[in-house]
């Protein structure tokens, strides 16, 4: 059976540079998303979306695995879109306005036929996954983008972002969502360990 290491092989996108930033041009890729709304620290609304996406995407990998695809891969990393409709309670740290998407990057084999198929045996075997219904499978591109690689807490990532825009007031403006890849088990790892990929969509000059 092949494995596949897709971090490895899209390791452009997901293990940039800790130490400066760099561009990149993102393609098209094929998401589980959900959408919500609250501080991801206590809103209950945010641990079932999570919860739903990993769900859905381990039962994805092992139909794969079994199916005439025959392909062995490893789960992508949870990933989020951040922003709120008054960006200063975005900037001033007032997490319940924070508006969000969670999400999982798909594999170009993952059909919405297959996603369907694995909502429903989740079904059937009674998962307690209340955000499952909204759980959504469709494409998302960002372009051009700017990003780094953040070592530390979350609560520590202002510099990185910070460094970010910087970048980027010097090439162009800022465009679409504030977007962070979460690398690291924050259920294992220690905070000071934790990898995040912190990016950013812009529009050149």
């Amino acid at each position: 059976m092949e494995k596949v290491d897709f971090k490895k092989n899209y390791s452009t996108f997901y293990k940039p540079n800790a130490k400066q930033v760099v561009e990149v041009d993102m393609p098209t890729f094929n998401f589980l998303m959900v959408d919500g709304q609250g501080d991801p620290n206590i809103a209950q609304e945010y641990k079932h979306a999570v919860e739903a996406l990993f769900s859905l995407s381990y039962t994805l990998k092992f139909m794969v695995k079994k199916s005439d695809i025959g392909i062995d891969y490893g789960v992508m990393p949870l990933e989020g879109l951040w922003w709120a409709d008054d960006m200063s309670a975005f900037t001033a740290d007032e997490k319940s306005s924070w508006k969000w998407t969670m999400m999982i990057m798909q594999p170009e084999f993952i059909s919405k036929q297959m996603v369907v198929a694995a909502t429903d045996e989740l079904i059937k075997k009674k998962k307690d996954l209340p955000s499952l219904s909204k759980v959504r499978f469709e494409s998302y591109q960002e372009g051009k983008c700017a990003q780094i690689l953040h070592v530390g807490p979350f609560s520590e990532e202002g510099p990185s972002v910070a460094k970010v825009h910087a970048y980027i007031e010097t090439i162009g403006k800022l465009s679409g969502k504030h977007h962070e890849i979460y690398l690291s088990d924050i259920r294992k790892a220690s905070p000071d360990k934790w990898k995040t990929v912190v990016r950013q969509p812009f529009i050149s000059n």
